[in-house]
């Protein structure tokens, strides 16, 4: 094992929801951090792999970042046409890609989008075996060289996958964090305020729970312009809202024929990653271990978390309806079945 398998101590905090449901980081931060000798490796030089190094390198908040993936060619054309852009861009990372894994030694964050997308008519279970395997292989050959990175797990189904990595890793599970929650509330801004003819930045909301079935929206803390969505909205109204949401992925998918969502997920990721680099103890909705925190202990799942250099630094509690609750408590034993299912499988 490369990290210490123990879960650093945790911090617990319980807040309001008006402190809770405060805007998410937006696209527009300034690149204060352009001198950041900091390096960023993105694994997988795929749609949603190269799209988010490309975000990243225009936010300028690492001097590095390195796509790696096995197709011969892929990750460094594409490297060479993206730094190809820093003129016109303005952006002054470097981006390098490779084809192995030396290039990765010494990685601050590390995002982990390699792995077979959904096709339409999957569910992202249908990819829990194969993509299993590509994960073991992954963390197997990217840790040895950074044993302090921080990890960010994209790859379906992703809290099994979460899981999974951290279990071969061996890092502590607040240095391995999935994304899922910052996507899904993101999708479940856009419908709201599609909904109700307002633009989604007014619409303040929060998903937990699983990345699928079990995904767990939460209405009774979604503001609209400061109201709640409950003043605005009828019960079939939200359900509705609610239920796209927690479908936003196979909508895509359904429509693209061929490959999966990568716009908003990569916007999600990158925000992820330039909190953690940059320490910004900002509030997300991630996927992150549990010990305790709403009733629910080892496992991995969709909460709300302080990201910052150590990764989660925090979970927090918010005050949720009885409902939502129960809800959360299933998609956790959702997920650690599916987790056992992993144990079965092996290498």
């Amino acid at each position: 094992m490369w990290g210490s398998g123990r879960t650093a101590a945790r911090a617990v905090g319980t807040v309001s929801v008006e402190e809770a449901l405060g805007p998410m980081p937006r696209s527009g931060t300034p690149r204060a951090e352009r001198g950041s000798d900091m390096k960023i490796t993105v694994i997988g030089a795929g749609k949603y792999g190269s799209t988010t190094v490309q975000r990243l390198a225009e936010m300028g908040i690492a001097s590095e970042v390195v796509m790696t993936d096995i197709i011969e060619g892929l990750p460094q054309g594409l490297a060479l046409d993206m730094m190809q852009s820093r003129s016109i861009e303005g952006f002054e990372t470097r981006i390098v890609g490779t084809n192995t894994y030396e290039d990765t030694a010494g990685t601050d964050v590390c995002i982990v989008t390699a792995g077979l997308p959904r096709k339409p008519g999957m569910s992202r279970m249908d990819l829990l075996d194969v993509n299993s395997k590509i994960i073991r292989d992954v963390a197997e050959r990217f840790c040895p060289g950074s044993p302090g990175a921080v990890v960010i797990v994209v790859t379906n189904p992703l809290d099994e996958m979460t899981h999974l990595f951290r279990e071969v890793s061996g890092f502590r599970h607040d240095r391995v964090i999935g994304q899922a929650g910052m996507l899904d509330t993101a999708r479940f801004k856009h419908f709201v305020g599609e909904e109700l003819g307002v633009s989604p930045i007014e619409v303040e909301a929060m998903t937990l729970g699983s990345h699928g079935d079990t995904m767990v929206p939460v209405p009774s803390l979604v503001r609209v312009s400061g109201k709640p969505l409950t003043e605005l909205a009828d019960a079939e109204t939200i359900e509705r809202v609610t239920k796209r949401t927690r479908d936003g992925g196979a909508e895509i998918v359904g429509l693209l024929k061929t490959g999966s969502a990568y716009y908003a997920p990569s916007s999600a990721a990158a925000a992820m990653a330039r909190a953690v680099l940059t320490d910004s103890k900002e509030m997300m909705p991630v996927c992150a271990w549990l010990t305790g925190q709403y009733g629910i202990d080892g496992v991995y799942l969709g909460v709300p978390a302080r990201l910052g250099r150590v990764g989660v630094a925090e979970v927090v509690e918010l005050p949720l309806a009885e409902s939502e609750l129960v809800a959360l408590r299933a998609a956790a034993e959702a997920v650690r079945s599916k987790c056992a299912d992993l144990g079965k499988l092996g290498g």
